[in-house]
């Protein structure tokens, strides 16, 4: 059996609705918050699935409208996936460039997410066919990059403020399992990187305190110089630094856009390779499935179809 056949991610799945924007009031907040919602087109009982974008050079990439290539994938696989564009977008720079939180809005990507959360019951009334079909009680999160950072925040992870020295805590309790793609490490004497000083709290969070269950995937050519001299592992630290229950998916031969998983034919892809994504989507899907959902079994099946591969797209080890 091959990976794709045990994770579905050879099955086509449902047709996708996909709404956008939905725009949630956010008092505080230098603009409302705007969100796209991808959902199946059939199927009740549907788990929510936050989705993080990163940073990056694209304009459009890093906000709601990028990421389609999971976002759809994950959508047509049985999850309703939001994805907010955060105040971090570049397609906000010139609203918010001196807002309280600039340039890198930490607490307040994470606190979109929460927000999401409370309005979900907006979500369902707004989004066409959508209500009376999600599961409030199965949430997960997932982010790329930057994004990756934001879920560990709402996974447990601590942070110690750089501006204050105050130590922060935004865990999220309705979220019951997370997946953080190609996310920032330590920080320390490896956080050396001449990127480092103009990001000083992606040096700030603390994982020991990351107890939700998590999927971190890293690729093993991901090595972010412009951050630290540690290589490709630095990426695996959510997995190494953090307690049990972790599992971590390494990718063979992916740099930090995993195969291209911020948008189809992205310039900025550097290891593009649509084969790596499809099966990245359908490892992610089976993981969920298996932590919000007892007694499914397809996160052991898809594992299984890994480690009989012929060609694997990766390894997996767990605490």
């Amino acid at each position: 059996m091959s990976t794709s056949s045990a994770t579905g991610a050879d099955v086509p799945g449902a047709p996708v609705l996909s709404f956008s924007p939905v725009t949630l009031p956010a008092p505080g907040r230098p603009v409302d918050l705007q969100v796209r919602v991808s959902v199946p087109a059939t199927g009740t009982g549907l788990p929510v699935l936050l989705l993080s974008h990163g940073h990056g050079p694209s304009n459009n990439l890093s906000s709601l409208n990028g990421y389609a290539p999971l976002a759809t994938f994950w959508a047509a696989h049985g999850f309703v996936v939001v994805q907010p564009t955060h105040l971090t977008s570049r397609t906000l720079t010139h609203l918010v460039s001196d807002a309280p939180g600039a340039p890198d809005f930490w607490r307040s990507r994470a606190e979109d997410m929460t927000h999401v959360l409370d309005r979900l019951d907006v979500i369902e009334r707004t989004v066409p066919r959508l209500a009376g079909r999600i599961d409030h009680t199965k949430v997960a999160v997932a982010g790329h990059s930057l994004g990756g950072f934001t879920a560990a925040l709402l996974l447990g992870a601590r942070i110690t403020d750089p501006d204050t020295g105050d130590v922060v805590r935004l865990a999220e309790p309705r979220i019951k399992a997370g997946v953080l793609l190609a996310a920032p490490g330590r920080g320390g004497e490896v956080f050396n990187g001449p990127m480092a000083k103009q990001w000083p709290i992606i040096g700030a969070v603390d994982f020991s305190t990351m107890t939700t269950p998590a999927l971190v995937v890293a690729g093993d050519k991901d090595d972010s110089r412009h951050f630290t001299d540690m290589g490709p592992d630095w990426h695996a630290d959510p997995y190494t630094l953090a307690p049990g229950p972790k599992t971590l998916l390494t990718l063979f031969g992916a740099e930090h856009g995993l195969g291209g998983i911020a948008g189809y034919d992205a310039a900025e892809t550097t290891d593009e390779d649509p084969a790596r994504v499809t099966a990245l989507a359908g490892l992610v899907a089976a993981y969920l499935r298996g932590r919000l959902t007892p007694g499914d079994d397809s996160w052991t099946t898809a594992c299984q179809a890994l480690t009989t591969a012929a060609t694997p797209v990766g390894r997996v080890e767990s605490k």
